[in-house]
């Protein structure tokens, strides 16, 4: 039995971290996903892309080689754009659905873009939303569909102290008024990201 094992990071490093403990624990790439915002300059980012792949958001276009990358995961990522979240840096499975390119049919525009690509390999709702919103807010997001035999050491890889507490979070988000993802919310910009993160770094 498949079960998807979701991980949310403040960081990317540590999210790309987490991809490479997935793939070395023998966790396929096709079976791995990465969505978020890189603000390292670590992945091929560029503002052209960024405004190519915000024009065809929710098209599935601008997803690239993002896609199945050979050598690895991370050796395919792209730049696409999210509905509600704009342009990120991702790769896999999850970043297709999310923008309606798997499956022949736009699930990421039926179903709620991230929220409903998340749900759909099923998690949890509520955490569904915490997650699209932390990559919102400038957080990258690490899913595994894994194998029962494979689980508790996926779990141990994305549930480390490098990842977000999602019950946590969502706390954290409610407080400041926040209910739910909204698609249709205003981007963070670079500015508002540096800031979110600085409220949640470890000392």
């Amino acid at each position: 039995m498949t079960q998807t094992i979701t991980g949310l990071f403040e960081h990317y490093d540590d999210a790309r971290r987490a991809v490479q403990d997935l793939e070395a624990a023998g966790i396929a790439h096709r079976d791995v996903s990465i969505v978020g915002h890189d603000k390292h300059g670590d992945s091929p980012r560029t503002s052209d892309a960024g405004e190519a792949a915000a024009e065809d958001a929710g098209t599935g276009a601008g997803l690239g080689a993002a896609v199945g990358g050979v050598g690895g995961l991370l050796a395919g990522l792209g730049l696409l754009a999210i509905p509600g979240i704009g342009p990120v840096v991702a790769a896999g499975w999850l970043a297709a659905t999310a923008v309606g390119a798997a499956g022949g049919a736009a699930i990421g525009a039926a179903a709620g873009g991230l929220v409903g690509a998340l749900t759909h390999a099923g998690v949890p709702e509520q955490d569904a939303h915490v997650y699209a919103e932390g990559v919102r807010r400038g957080g990258t997001l690490v899913t595994a569909k894994v194998e029962e035999p494979l689980v508790q050491i996926a779990r141990n890889i994305l549930d480390d102290d490098r990842s977000v507490d999602v019950a946590d979070r969502r706390e954290a988000y409610q407080a400041q008024g926040w209910k739910t993802f909204d698609d249709t919310a205003p981007s963070y910009s670079d500015a508002d990201m540096a800031a979110e993160r600085g409220r949640y770094t470890r000392i």
